[in-house]
């Protein structure tokens, strides 16, 4: 069997969740040696472990704190010395209104920056030292359609976010990329989580679709396998790229 991640291995952000569960199955499908990265749900960490046969491991941070990316940066090297890739896929999205009390509204916004931003930047530039000594390494910055076209009043914070974090990785694949450093941003819409499925059951599913052309939200497997892609050591020059991912619903 084809397995074109053998030999790497790959710390994962936000893995128990639907997404970045999908990305590790993924990942550990084509050979990769996973290192899952969990917050607060260990119950479900472990059973994504089992679900790979065991080949990975599981690492507990809190990347909402200043100091928890770089203690999940030095847990996962201790256990495995040496990463291939970074995956950053952990992100929060709340919401917030210009009305509300300033100290909620700064709260919220730093917050959402902390996770969705500056934990990714901060393991980025531990990944970019790493790699940099190792030969090279890739990065995979999750971001989002909301990064490129703006979001709804309520989640501003989000998208611009998601907009810091496509900017980081282009800076990323112009400055370091002679060092064999490719680091590239996927801006997926809406996504076939149960998040998104409760959304549905509530909204109508025409809340989620109705300006998406292909008519659904993307499939799990899809996101995940477009990870794994650009994850193979043949895919240098993807360097730079954001790779939108949206059924069609925002084009540039």
């Amino acid at each position: 069997m084809n397995k074109p991640l053998l030999g790497q291995t790959v710390l994962v952000t936000g893995a128990s969740g639907d997404i970045g569960g999908a990305i590790v199955r993924q990942l550990a499908g084509q050979g990769a040696e996973v290192i899952i990265h969990y917050s607060r749900n260990r119950g479900r960490a472990e059973h994504l472990l089992a679900s790979i046969g065991g080949a990975g491991h599981l690492v507990c941070g809190d990347l909402g704190t200043e100091g928890g990316p770089l203690e999940l940066w030095h847990q996962s090297m201790a256990i495995t010395r040496h990463i291939d890739a970074l995956v950053n896929n952990a992100g929060v999205r709340n919401e917030v209104s210009v009305e509300a009390a300033p100290a909620e509204w700064q709260r919220t916004w730093r917050r959402e920056f902390q996770i969705n931003f500056f934990a990714a930047a901060d393991l980025c530039k531990e990944a970019i030292i790493h790699f940099r000594s190792n030969g090279g390494g890739r990065i995979v910055n999750m971001a989002s359609r909301a990064g490129q076209r703006g979001y709804s009043a309520d989640a501003m914070q989000y998208g611009a976010s998601k907009a810091a974090l496509i900017n980081l990785t282009k800076s990323i694949a112009t400055s370091f990329g002679a060092d064999g450093i490719t680091a590239v941003a996927i801006a997926p819409g809406w996504v076939g989580t149960e998040m998104a499925e409760s959304f549905m059951a509530i909204h109508g599913q025409q809340a989620v679709t109705r300006d998406i052309p292909i008519g659904r939200a993307v499939a799990l497997e899809e996101l995940a396998e477009l990870v794994a892609f650009v994850l193979r050591t043949s895919q240098r020059s993807l360097n730079g790229a954001t790779l939108d991912i949206n059924g069609g619903s925002y084009i540039r």
